[in-house]
């Protein structure tokens, strides 16, 4: 079975019996759900949901269903055509919207699609929301709407540049000092919307630049996840010599990873660590990442005078830890970047901007910029369970172990996580499988690993 249902929306792969993975009649039902809960909520006075999506070879497909579906539902459609999650997220508020529907399944091979949900902000729905829209589309508890009050379509490509516009209008961005600096980049675009947006937005900054997979067919060349495996190709073409720096995002453009000048990976960690000090540098305040990040967003955030803050993990968890104490920054480990000065959500074309602009104040080498960071590494492990394993237990047994040690801040609001004076371990039970998730982190990979397998250890000793 690879349909999976969840407070963030519904993702699956295409093909195969209804029920068991993402096919129309589990779009039809989810998009009424989720339409029939934006009626309820009255959170807004539109009558407009925003639909846009990514490159993925069945998103036309899915395109068709969920725009047909929300006129059925009485609901006018603007579609916004190949867009990437941040630009869905931008026009919900700038059409005045009541919400909007992103065709994407993120950073997941091509096979896979997925419904993301927004409300009137142009945000994820909350916990409690999304169970809300679970529940209404388990009971089919939705009417469709009379010949009269069927919804209207309207398509509207010009969202794209008006996310650029927004995206240069921000005072940290120096578009003068960028194009000044004639910069040369290469990008793998995996295929997708970033093959559409990011010329645009790379020609307004004056960046030179080649791309790679830019054509936006959706026939992934390589796996989609932008992590140093999946790379290779730009890689080897930036050790080629002649760029400054490599860029990679995912399919739907939130998530972004750099390339040193030499070819090494300047480490998708390190993206959100790098924008951070920027923008303190200019705007001290506090910073929020989620609990499986690493530790040098902190260790940045306090050489500024300011915060630092852990959520949960997942999106909506960190933007609502970021309102709670005012950060002026914050996103996740995996690339993800959220600045509230453009919108709270994660955005790489937020995040390009500033690095370029970060980069061109410091007149230095990308290498040079991460050198300049603390050092830690990460390791990623997991442990595989029986279906009847308690997991909770487990946690609260790991939890009770350590709580007693002086060196030790154990956290508990997303898993188990361990903080020690040099290195943490983080211990997450997964949503979807019967697994542990293990992310540790120290001064070398070695450490890491050996910190993560001892936490694992334990849990075994457990079963």
């Amino acid at each position: 079975m690879t349909l999976i249902k969840s407070i963030s929306g519904i993702r699956g792969t295409i093909g195969g019996p209804a029920g068991d993975t993402l096919n129309p009649l589990d779009i039809v039902k989810f998009t009424s759900a989720y339409a029939t809960f934006i009626r309820r909520s009255g959170a807004s006075k539109s009558n407009t949901i925003v639909v846009g999506r990514d490159a993925r070879i069945s998103g036309e497909m899915v395109k068709n269903v969920v725009c047909g579906t929300l006129m059925g539902m009485g609901y006018d459609v603007l579609n916004i055509g190949l867009a990437t999650t941040p630009t869905t997220e931008l026009a919900v508020t700038m059409s005045g919207a009541a919400g909007g529907i992103i065709i994407t399944a993120s950073h997941n091979p091509r096979q896979w699609n997925a419904l993301k949900l927004l409300n009137e902000k142009g945000e994820f729905l909350t916990a409690a929301n999304g169970n809300e829209v679970l529940d209404i589309a388990e009971k089919e508890d939705f009417d469709y709407a009379d010949v009269d009050h069927l919804g209207k379509y309207t398509e509207d490509n010009t969202f794209n540049k008006r996310h650029i516009d927004s995206v240069l209008a921000l005072k940290l961005v120096d578009v003068e000092a960028i194009r000044n600096a004639h910069f040369k980049v290469c990008v793998d675009s995996i295929n997708s919307v970033g093959g559409v947006i990011l010329p645009e937005l790379l020609d307004a900054l004056g960046v030179a630049y080649t791309f790679l997979n830019g054509e936006p067919t959706g026939d992934f060349a390589h796996n989609p996840e932008p992590l140093e495996k999946n790379l290779g190709g730009i890689m080897d073409e930036l050790k080629k010599g002649g760029y400054d720096m490599g860029i990679v995002v995912d399919p739907d453009v939130d998530r972004l990873a750099f390339i040193c000048e030499d070819g090494k990976m300047f480490g998708e960690e390190y993206t959100l660590v790098s924008v951070a000090d920027y923008v303190l540098g200019k705007t001290p305040g506090n910073t929020v990442s989620n609990l499986s990040s690493t530790r040098a967003l902190r260790d940045v955030t306090e050489k500024h005078g300011g915060s630092y803050c852990a959520s949960a993990v997942g999106e909506v968890n960190v933007t609502t830890k970021m309102k709670d104490v005012h950060a002026v920054i914050g996103g996740e480990g995996n690339g993800g970047v959220i600045y509230p000065e453009s919108h709270y959500g994660r955005d790489a074309l937020v995040g390009i901007a500033l690095f370029l602009s970060s980069l061109a104040h410091k007149g230095c080498k990308v290498s040079e910029l991460r050198a300049s960071f603390p050092n830690y590494f990460i390791a990623k492990n997991r442990i595989d369970l029986t279906p009847s394993t308690d997991v909770d237990a487990i946690l609260v047994k790991v939890k009770e172990m350590y709580g007693k040690e002086k060196d030790v801040t154990v956290t508990d609001i997303d898993g188990v996580k361990l903080d020690f004076p040099d290195k943490w371990v983080h211990l997450r039970k997964s949503n979807t499988e019967p697994i542990i998730r293990v992310y540790s982190e120290a001064s070398t990979m070695e450490q890491a690993d050996e910190l993560g397998k001892k936490l694992m250890q334990v849990v075994y000793d457990m079963q």
